[in-house]
C-alpha cells in the first residue's frame, strides 16, 4: 500500500466509510442575503456542495464569522450538514480585509471546539483567500490534505478592472497559498490555466469542476404569469441583472448600452436584482447614472431577491445580462439557461461553454455599450418571433446538477488523500504554530513591502492530473 493510502484508512476511524470535511467560509456566510457586498455566488456554491455531498453520507461542518452575535452556535443545515458560527471581530458586519487580522483568532476557536468535541476531520475544503490562510492552519495542525478554491483572486480583478483595489498583500497572500496547500479546484479551465501563467502553479495541482445547478428549484416558469407576478408589462421587453453591485461586475457599461437601445433601437426595461439596499453607496451611484443617462425610468432596482424566488425573475425576462469584466465562473447563467432564459454576456469565465449564438444567447467578444445593445436587441428579438426553445436552452445544462458536480468534487477529494506526495508529506511536515497576522489592509499600497509569515514550503505536485 501507498502511503497516501494508509492514511486514509488511518482517518476512516470506527471503519467510517464516509468523510468528515471542515469547509471554510470565513468572511460568508452560505446562508446571508444573496446579492449583497460579500455574499453572492460563492455562498451558493458552498451551501448546494455541501447539502450534496451529505445526502451522500459525507459529514460537513462549515464554520462561518458570527456577524450578528447571539445566532446559535451551530446550525444543522441539512442531512449531515451543520454550520458553525465563530464569533471573533466583534458585533456587526466587517469589510472582508477588516477580517483579516482576526484569522489567527478564528483558527483558534475551530481548534478549540474541534479539541472540546472529539473532533477528526479527514480533509479541510476552503473558500476565498481569507479562509485559505485559516486552512492552512489547520493543514498544518492537523496533518490532512487541504484544498482550496479562490472563486476570484486579487491580481484577476486587478488586471480586468482598474476600479478594483485589491492590497499587494492580498496578492502576495494567494501565491503563497496555492502553493502552500494540498490541491486546488478551479472551476473552469481558463481559471487553471491563469493560476499556472501568474501563479506558477503546477498544472497537474488544479483540478478543474464547474459549478452547478438544482433544476428542481431552477425550471421555466410560463413567462406571462410570471410577468404578471412582478408587475410587469407583458409585451415590453425586459433585461434582468442578477449579482453584487461591484465595480468588476460591469453594471456602468451596461446602463450605457441601456441608454443606447433605448435611444436607436426601443425602451426596454432593466431589473437590477441584488446589491446591498437602495440606500447604500452603490445603489445611489447607479440611480445617479441612470439619471445623468435618461433612462432612470427604465430602471427597476429590486434590492436583493430570495433564492428560491429568482426562477420567477429568470423566466420573467427575455434575457439576462452578465456584462462583467471578470468572472471565476457565471454561476447566474447557470441559472438563467436552466430556466429556459437565454444569456448575453461578455466572455468570462464558463461562459464560453454555456452560451451558443442563436441558441441560448449571445457572447459579447468587444464590450463596449453598442456591442452590448445589439447583443441584447438580437436576443430579444428572436424571443419575440419564438424563435429560442426554452426546453432546448434548459436541457443543455443539466449536466451540471448538483448530483454530477459533487461526484467531481468527491473525486478530487480521493485523488488527494490517496496521493504518495500527501502521504510522504505528512510523515515529515513538523507542526507549527499559527502563523502571526499583519495589521488590517487599509488600501493601496502600504503593506506590500510586508514579509508574509505564509511558507513557500512543501508545494507538491498530484500526479496524473490534466
Amino acid at each position: 500500500m501507498t502511503a497516501g493510502l494508509n492514511l486514509l484508512e488511518a482517518h476512516m476511524k470506527d471503519n467510517r466509510t464516509h468523510l468528515r470535511i471542515a469547509m471554510l467560509s470565513v468572511h460568508s456566510s452560505p446562508m446571508g442575503e444573496l446579492g449583497s457586498q460579500d455574499t453572492g455566488g460563492m455562498s451558493v456554491y458552498i451551501r448546494e456542495l455541501a447539502n450534496e455531498l451529505g445526502k451522500t453520507g459525507h459529514i460537513i461542518d462549515i464554520y462561518t464569522r458570527d456577524e450578528k452575535r447571539g445566532l446559535p452556535g451551530e446550525v444543522v443545515l441539512s442531512e449531515n450538514v451543520r454550520l458553525i458560527h465563530i464569533p471573533i471581530g466583534g458585533n456587526g458586519h466587517l469589510s472582508k480585509d477588516m477580517v483579516y487580522p482576526h484569522l489567527n483568532d478564528f483558527f483558534r476557536s475551530v481548534e478549540a471546539r474541534r479539541i472540546r468535541n472529539d473532533l477528526h476531520y479527514d480533509l479541510i475544503h476552503s473558500h476565498y483567500w481569507l479562509s485559505g490562510v485559516v486552512g492552512c492552519m489547520a493543514q498544518r495542525s492537523w496533518n490532512v490534505p487541504h484544498i482550496i478554491m479562490f472563486h476570484t483572486t486579487g491580481m484577476a480583478k486587478r488586471i480586468h478592472c482598474t476600479e478594483e483595489k485589491e492590497h499587494p498583500l492580498r496578492i502576495t497572500t494567494e501565491i503563497k497559498l496555492a502553493h502552500e496547500c494540498t490541491g486546488i479546484i478551479a472551476p473552469t479551465k481558463k481559471e487553471k490555466t491563469f493560476l499556472h501563467k501568474y501563479f506558477d502553479v503546477p498544472y497537474e495541482k488544479v483540478g478543474v469542476v464547474p459549478c452547478g445547478v438544482d433544476p428542481e428549484v431552477f425550471h421555466p416558469v410560463q413567462r406571462d404569469l410570471a410577468r404578471k407576478e412582478l408587475g410587469l408589462d407583458l409585451s415590453a421587453p425586459v433585461v434582468l441583472y442578477v449579482g453584487r453591485f461591484a465595480p468588476i461586475k460591469g453594471i456602468d457599461r451596461l446602463m450605457h448600452a441601456v441608454a443606447y437601445h433605448r435611444m436607436y433601437k426601443r425602451s426596454l426595461k432593466l431589473i437590477l436584482a441584488g446589491g446591498d439596499g437602495t440606500d447604500s453607496d452603490a445603489s445611489a451611484g447607479l440611480r445617479h447614472q441612470a439619471r445623468r443617462l435618461g433612462i432612470l425610468d427604465s430602471v427597476i432596482f429590486e434590492g436583493r431577491v430570495p433564492h428560491d424566488t429568482l426562477p420567477v425573475y429568470y423566466s420573467a425576462a427575455d434575457a439576462l445580462i452578465v456584462p462583467s469584466y471578470y468572472e471565476s465562473f457565471g454561476l447566474v447563467a447557470l441559472e438563467s439557461l436552466a430556466c429556459g432564459t437565454p444569456v448575453v454576456a461578455t466572455r468570462v469565465g464558463v461562459i464560453d461553454s454555456l452560451v451558443q449564438s442563436s441558441i441560448s444567447g449571445e457572447i459579447v467578444d468587444s464590450p463596449n455599450p453598442h456591442s452590448i445593445a445589439n447583443a441584447l436587441e438580437k436576443v430579444i428579438s428572436q424571443q419575440q418571433s419564438s424563435l429560442l426553445s426554452r426546453k432546448a436552452i434548459r436541457a443543455a445544462v443539466l449536466r451540471y446538477a448538483w448530483p454530477n458536480i459533487a461526484s467531481a468534487v468527491l473525486d478530487e477529494y480521493s485523488d488527494l488523500l490517496h496521493s504518495d506526495d500527501f502521504g510522504t508529506m505528512v510523515m515529515n511536515y513538523p507542526k507549527q504554530k499559527p502563523w502571526g497576522m499583519s495589521p488590517p489592509l487599509t488600501g493601496g499600497d502600504e503593506g506590500a513591502g510586508e514579509k508574509s509569515s505564509l511558507p513557500l514550503s512543501h508545494t507538491l505536485s498530484r500526479k496524473g492530473r490534466g
